[in-house]
């Protein structure tokens, strides 16, 4: 299972850094981006990720001040990494128990303990099954928690993949509901969706939203039962907010 993560930085090219580094761990994906402390906060409180990455800028208060907001809105806080130019806000940083403290520009050897850290204190339990798509004497075998959802097309069914890929077998959409594991769920006459990668449930526009990209897919009043029950499963972890 990945490690999700949120940067909050207004420097694009520190940002894109940031994520080149992390794609060759293998097991970070990033669920939001943000350019200041009110956007940060909203996306934390909205994707609840595992870890924060804070560059502490000139507005490094400002983010000081956003991660004590955060024990008023949720019991379990990401670990959070603050990033600088310089060793000004280390004390800082300390005080309000950032998990650890970059400077920058990035050393991939800071990065390597980081992490090396990060997983002996907060291991992450392995869910994986491989499912093989046989067609003929050509097997082809798929991670399943790298499938974002499945997509019926006529009599055979399009895995679309985390990485971008679209992989087609020779079966029903039906023919793989009982395979998948159960964070698999029925929405649609056309998909199966990965609950994992969910971010949002309109019922108003009758919508799943994915955590990668924009990827919007619909769901029907047939299979409502499961959308109710991945909202129910989805709540326990996280806080309710109304407007």
């Amino acid at each position: 299972m990945d490690y999700t993560y949120t940067i909050i930085d207004s420097e694009a090219t520190s940002q894109l850094q940031l994520e080149h580094y992390l794609e060759d761990y293998g097991d970070f994906l990033c669920v939001a981006q943000a350019r200041n402390s009110h956007d940060g906060l909203d996306a934390i409180l909205k994707h609840l990720p595992d870890l924060v990455f804070v560059n502490l800028n000139e507005t490094a208060y400002e983010y000081f001040h956003m991660v004590t907001q955060l024990h008023q809105y949720v019991k379990e806080l990401p670990l959070v990494i603050g990033i600088s130019r310089g060793k000004e806000y280390a004390y800082e940083a300390l005080k309000n128990n950032f998990f650890d403290y970059w400077l920058m520009p990035y050393s991939e050897f800071d990065i390597r303990k980081t992490i090396l850290k990060l997983r002996k204190n907060m291991p992450k339990e392995v869910v994986s099954q491989t499912l093989c798509l046989k067609s003929y004497k050509d097997f082809q075998y798929l991670e399943t928690a790298d499938i974002l959802y499945l997509k019926a097309d006529n009599n055979a069914t399009d895995f679309i993949m985390r990485d971008g890929r679209t992989i087609s077998a020779f079966k029903t959409l039906k023919s793989f509901e009982q395979q998948l594991p159960d964070n698999f769920i029925r929405i649609h006459q056309s998909y199966i969706l990965n609950t994992h990668y969910v971010s949002r449930i309109n019922y108003g526009k009758a919508i799943c939203a994915l955590k990668s990209g924009k990827t919007q897919l619909p769901f029907s009043k047939t299979y409502k039962q499961n959308i109710d029950n991945l909202k129910t499963l989805l709540a326990k972890n996280t806080i309710t907010s109304f407007n």
